[in-house]
């Protein structure tokens, strides 16, 4: 089972995240990708260890997601937070095409998630318009991988794949 949370910043989709891991366990594998490079980044990781109390194991992986995923399967549901950071992390060497292949392969559940960027305005250097373009294509093809695709909305749950209304119009 593969499952994407995605929304804006603060909708509450880490938290949904969370919920959605530990549905069927009491216990799950947190893949984190942030780094702590300030007091602020440091203040944002201390809120989620909070949050989340007692029933996590943490794993570091900033940059090789692929080899976290591999080396915890089998250790139960895993969460993956997130995976706009790991793109940033990685930059053009980020292999989504392989990342995806690994989540396929996937025995114990993965619950990712990532923000919801394009939509806002266009930014006004390429640099952030290849990072904003990349990070969708990216969103997109976990999406496509994925059995469930959940968004957070003013902490709201959203359900997006599979859908809930007849979709035969595709």
């Amino acid at each position: 089972m593969i499952v994407l949370v995605t929304g804006g910043a603060r909708s509450g989709k880490s938290a949904l995240a969370e919920k959605l891991t530990l549905r069927n366990a009491e216990s799950a594998v947190y893949i984190a990708t942030a780094e702590a490079r300030d007091d602020e980044m440091s203040a944002r990781i201390a809120h989620h260890v909070a949050r989340r109390g007692t029933g996590w194991h943490t794993v570091e992986a900033p940059h090789d997601l692929a080899a976290a995923l591999e080396a915890t399967d089998g250790q139960g549901p895993r969460l993956v937070d997130c995976l706009t950071l790991w793109l940033a992390n990685c930059g053009s060497d980020a292999d989504i095409g392989g990342l995806v292949d690994v989540l396929k392969r996937q025995r114990d559940p993965v619950v990712l998630v990532t923000n919801e960027l394009g939509g806002g305005i266009v930014p006004d250097n390429a640099l952030a318009r290849d990072f904003r373009d990349r990070h969708g294509w990216m969103n997109q093809a976990v999406a496509e991988a994925a059995d469930q695709v959940w968004m957070a909305v003013c902490g709201q749950p959203l359900r997006l794949k599979p859908a809930r209304e007849n979709d035969d119009f595709l």
